[in-house]
């Protein structure tokens, strides 16, 4: 079924993870959510699978740990892409609390 609707979500300043898009039937497939981390905390490792993700970092700096050994650095500011089927962390190393949004959409 075509999503047909157009909407606009609020973003909430509870410091607390934020449901955005919860895919079908509101989306086409696209999921998404506010992620708030502390100094120190991450979000567990976790497999893109057959989706790809974007991760828009709004405050903070951290990194992100991906198979392989793998690190990059971001913050505040930046985007990072994933690839499908990337197992992936991300982790807070700034003394203020990384927020960012992630898109995840299936390929």
């Amino acid at each position: 079924m075509p999503v047909d609707s157009a909407f606009v979500t609020t973003l909430d300043d509870s410091g607390q993870y934020q449901e955005l898009l919860s895919g079908q039937p509101t989306t086409c497939g696209m999921r998404s959510g506010r992620v708030h981390l502390q100094n120190g905390q991450d979000c567990g490792t976790h497999s893109t699978k057959a989706h790809e993700e974007l991760l828009v970092f709004l405050s903070g700096s951290g990194t992100l740990e991906l198979q392989g050994g793998k690190e990059l650095q971001a913050e505040a500011g930046q985007v990072c892409y994933i690839p499908p089927h990337t197992e992936h962390n991300v982790k807070c190393s700034s003394s203020e609390p990384l927020q960012y949004i992630y898109c995840v959409a299936p390929v």
